[in-house]
């Protein structure tokens, strides 16, 4: 899939895979993609609330081993 920023919070525990995902967002345009990746199992749960809180959305994720890769489309607010 196609994305515009790359953003690796492997390794990174709740909350800041979610705080990453926010700084990723606020660095690219509209209608622009970010890609995540994150070894947080409770990441799936938490995109999901904060794309749904923020208006954002969640394209797309799926599991590589133990890495969750999420593709966020970025909304105009």
């Amino acid at each position: 899939m196609k994305f515009d920023l790359e953003v690796d919070a492997i390794g990174l525990k709740c909350p800041l895979p979610i705080l990453y995902c926010k700084r990723g967002l606020n660095s690219i345009l509209d209608n622009q993609t970010l890609k995540i990746k994150t070894t947080d199992k409770s990441a799936h749960k938490d995109f999901k609330s904060f794309c749904d809180k923020t208006g954002h959305q969640l394209v797309e994720h799926f599991k590589e081993n133990e890495v969750t890769i999420f593709y966020i489309k970025k909304l105009a607010l």
